[in-house]
This record gives structure tokens, sequence and C-alpha cells, in this order.
């Protein structure tokens, strides 16, 4: 049986980035893709160097058209799609409601939201015709609690949870499995934008009761599991890694 194939968005940095390296090693054939050229074509020599077969492909996930060309790309160069990781996605801009406008709703929803449907819309139209797939979703502890100062990344990393339920429901005896990982306080630039200091992100760990932030790689770890035949009985689920920070 040939290696599968594993579609990858928001591949460039942070969690993507790790989970790339994750499926590769595991011997999977990995399209990474993302917005920017240079450090597209620089991950796939990378992952080239580990001895993975790997390619990019630039797309903005809030375009219909640049997402089908996306994951027509992807069978094009390779002739299935196994896996997706819906991996885009960015903080918007954090604060409290009072101080959103429809310009930071529509900033956010367009990439955390829309952006996964279209990507589903897509990678679901592919992996039904084969009979067999997984796609994983990124939400966050955010999507199933609330957020003072993140009122609208909460609000859409909600959205990205129904969209997996809902999605799984409508695959469920397709062959298809559709989940969503939902990292807590993890180690990347988004978190650093996020807190804006050192301060507020030790604080923020130390309300983890592992006592520290996750490590990109220990969530690409959960990614790559539940996109793989390992979690064969697992859809329609949302695997919380998070420290322990949302078990009390």
């Amino acid at each position: 049986m040939s290696a599968p194939v594993v579609l990858i968005t928001g591949a460039l940095a942070g969690i993507g980035r790790a989970a790339a390296f994750s499926v590769a090693k595991s011997g999977s054939r990995v399209v990474v893709s993302g917005r920017s050229l240079d450090k597209g074509h620089a991950l796939a020599e990378e992952l080239h160097a580990l001895g993975a077969e790997a390619e990019f492909i630039k797309a903005d996930i809030r375009s219909e058209e640049e997402v089908r060309a996306l994951v027509d790309g992807v069978v094009a160069r390779f002739g299935r799609l196994d896996a997706a990781v819906n991996n885009a996605g960015t903080e918007g801009r954090p604060g409290p409601v009072t101080e959103q406008s429809a310009e930071t709703y529509a900033t956010t929803f367009d990439t955390n939201v829309l952006g996964t449907l279209l990507s589903m819309k897509h990678e679901l139209r592919v992996m039904l015709a084969q009979g067999a797939g997984s796609i994983v979703n990124i939400s966050s502890t955010y999507g199933h609690e609330g957020a003072a100062g993140a009122s609208v990344y909460a609000a859409s990393k909600h959205a990205v949870e129904g969209l997996t339920k809902s999605a799984a429901l409508e695959a469920a005896g397709s062959g298809v499995r559709v989940n969503a990982v939902a990292p807590g306080p993890t180690d990347t630039g988004m978190l650093d934008r996020f807190t804006g200091s050192t301060e507020v992100k030790a604080a923020l760990a130390a309300k983890v009761p592992l006592g520290r932030v996750g490590q990109p790689s220990e969530i690409a770890e959960a990614i790559a599991f539940l996109a793989s035949g390992k979690a064969s009985f697992i859809t329609g689920q949302i695997v919380t890694a998070d420290g322990g920070k949302t078990a009390g």
C-alpha cells in the first residue's frame, strides 16, 4: 500500500509546521500550504532533507477558488487525499467586546470559520468519492469555554467545533472521519501575540495544571493520531490537549 497523502493548511509556522514534521516522520507524503512562497518552499526542502516526499502549494483558504485549486493540486500530484489538517487560523484582535467591529469580526471569521468550511467542502468532495479519509480541524480550549478579551476568537472556535461535529455526522458511514484537536496555551507566535508580554504568558502558563504551556510538537502528535488509521473508530470528537487546563 502506498504512503498516505496528507494536506496541512497553515503549515508554515507553529502547530501546522510541527504537524508537517510529525506526519512526514511517520512516512506520509505531505502537501504543506500557506501564503508565503519563500517559507513554503523552504519548509518543503526541510521535509525533503528528512527523506519525506513533500510539496508546497500556495493558497489563501479564505478564497474558495484557491482552496479548490489547492485540493485539486494535491490530487493531481499524488492521485488521492487521505488526510487533511485544517490548521490555518488567526487570533484576530484581542480585546473586550466593546472594542470589536464588523472588520475585526470579518478578519477572524473569514479565516477561522469560512476557511475551515471551504477546506472541508473541497476535501470532502475528494474523500467521499474515495470512500475514505480523515479530516482534523484545529479548535482551541476557547472553542468550548468563554474567554474574556478574546470573544471573537472564542466564538470562531465554537463555530469550528460545530462545523466539525456536523460534518462528521454527514460523513458517517462513508468511510470519512472528521475530528478536531483543541489545544490549550501552546508556545507559538500566536500565543506571544495574544499575551503581549512574557509576564502575561507566564501567568497563563501558571494556570495550567501541568505548570507550563504546550509545545507545538505535542499538539502535532495528537493531530497525527487522529489523522491516521489508528483512530479508525473516532469521529465527531473534539480532542483537548491542554495540560489539564479544562479539567477543573
